[in-house]
């Protein structure tokens, strides 16, 4: 059964981004748009984990994690805002939160972020899904967030991790250049096909055996491409 993500935020387009992380992630999950709504939902419903935004129409995010922690709840919560002064984050650490993301963040990362805190905060055994992946030659530890290929480590940047991730996580499927473009860039402006090309001759000459015949990343002309294992 997937974990089920309890996303709280009142930016409508940020919820919509969380809710397409949290699917690619394989993890379901609700939406409610105000620290009340947030309140009611936990009094009925069980979550595996809570991404709380801290400027919410009608209270902080700080004051929910507060109620929730008080009320006995211990649903791990991952702080989203746009606020990156130290004292928010080490106030928010400290009044019960477990980690803290600052916006704009990278969607692939934040994905890994929050399986990361996954695993950490489950009683039992993980899933074997979630101790990392494998795929063919390739492999991804998320605890140390490094990529082997055949054993060996690959060197990527941030971008081409972030590629090579979303790769992992959708193989055999055309992923097209809107997806890669808000996975990896998190933006919704113009998508600059040029950069994601560049990137992904980048990755390219990293992972294939011969980067102009590739047999790994696939294009798929007018769609986009596919990771082929």
């Amino acid at each position: 059964m997937a974990d089920k993500v309890l996303i709280v935020d009142d930016d409508d387009s940020i919820r919509k981004l969380l809710q397409k992380v949290m699917d690619i992630n394989g993890l379901e999950s609700e939406c409610v748009s105000s620290g009340s709504q947030a309140l009611e939902k936990l009094k009925n419903n069980a979550y595996d984990i809570i991404l709380m935004d801290v400027m919410l129409g009608d209270m902080e995010g700080f004051e929910v994690i507060k109620q929730i922690r008080e009320d006995g709840i211990k649903t791990p919560v991952m702080i989203i805002s746009g606020r990156n002064e130290d004292y928010d984050s080490l106030y928010g650490l400290s009044i019960g939160a477990d980690d803290y993301v600052t916006k704009p963040f990278r969607p692939v990362v934040l994905g890994a972020k929050v399986k990361a805190l996954l695993r950490r905060c489950h009683d039992s055994v993980a899933e074997p899904q979630t101790d990392g992946i494998q795929l063919g030659p390739f492999s991804y530890n998320p605890d140390s967030m490094k990529f082997f290929k055949n054993g060996q480590e690959l060197l990527l940047s941030a971008k081409e991790s972030a590629l090579l991730l979303l790769f992992l996580h959708c193989p055999n499927k055309v992923i097209s250049k809107e997806e890669i473009h808000a996975h990896v860039w998190g933006e919704s402006f113009v998508i600059d096909d040029n950069a994601i090309m560049v990137y992904i001759n980048r990755l390219r000459g990293k992972i294939e055996e011969d980067p102009k015949n590739p047999v790994y990343i696939v294009t798929v002309k007018g769609s986009g491409y596919r990771f082929v294992v």
